[in-house]
């Protein structure tokens, strides 16, 4: 015979409360930047075991997805990096142009960091689109994407902010010149003319270190918080 599973009174009030936290959070919407943002996880998540930590990301992102703006994503690791972190809700881009547009129309992009395509080098021309989140964003390896927004990334207390420059130098010699005026750099992507560095920290676009960088076209298109 069947038997009916026993009641399991303390797990359900868990549940119970879990589900009623998130319909709190989801009603009070998102914070007004991805900086305050990133500090408020950083202090909720502290001290997290990594499998406590894997199911408050996923919860979280999937708060994020439900109150803020649209996501949009371009390229494989962006689709299986957003799947992960905020769930099936992105709509896919065709090309990265058309991702960009989405974010010039209000939504924000997670876009896949490739030889294949130099849309990063775009935002040299654009300063209201900037970089404003990089996944994984755990610091340890290199991101595999990185996110666009509308919006203007502040300091979170642990970041890295990205760098483009058109210089046709080495990779060690521009990390040598950056070293010299006191920056922190390591190369990320190269194709199409351009190259894109990692600078340790915030650095602000204005940033009077940057003034002998090498290249022609260059400049800082945004900064992500790591966790």
């Amino acid at each position: 015979m069947l038997r009916e599973p026993p009641p399991d009174e303390a797990r359900l009030a868990l549940d119970r409360a879990v589900v009623e936290a998130v319909r709190a959070r989801v009603a009070a919407g998102p914070r007004e930047t991805p900086d305050a943002d990133a500090i408020a996880l950083r202090a909720v998540l502290a001290g997290l075991s990594p499998a406590e930590l894997a199911a408050a990301r996923a919860v979280l992102g999937r708060i994020d997805a439900a109150g803020g703006p649209p996501l949009v994503v371009w390229g494989p690791a962006s689709q299986v990096l957003a799947a992960d972190r905020y769930g099936l809700v992105a709509r896919l881009a065709a090309k990265p142009e058309a991702a960009l547009q989405a974010v010039r129309d209000g939504a924000r992009a997670l876009m896949d960091l490739t030889a294949a395509s130099t849309w990063w080098g775009r935002l040299l021309a654009e300063p209201a689109l900037r970089i404003v989140a990089a996944l994984p964003e755990h610091g340890a390896g290199h991101p595999r994407a990185l996110m666009v927004q509308k919006a203007a990334p502040g300091p979170t207390g642990d970041d890295r902010t990205f760098w483009a420059t058109d210089s046709a130098l080495p990779d060690a010699r521009i990390v040598a010149m950056l070293a010299d005026a006191g920056l922190a750099a390591a190369p990320l992507l190269a194709a199409g003319g351009l190259k894109l560095f990692v600078l340790a920290g915030y650095v602000q676009a204005e940033d009077g270190r940057l003034a002998s960088a090498p290249g022609d076209l260059t400049g800082v298109i945004g900064a992500a918080p790591v966790f």
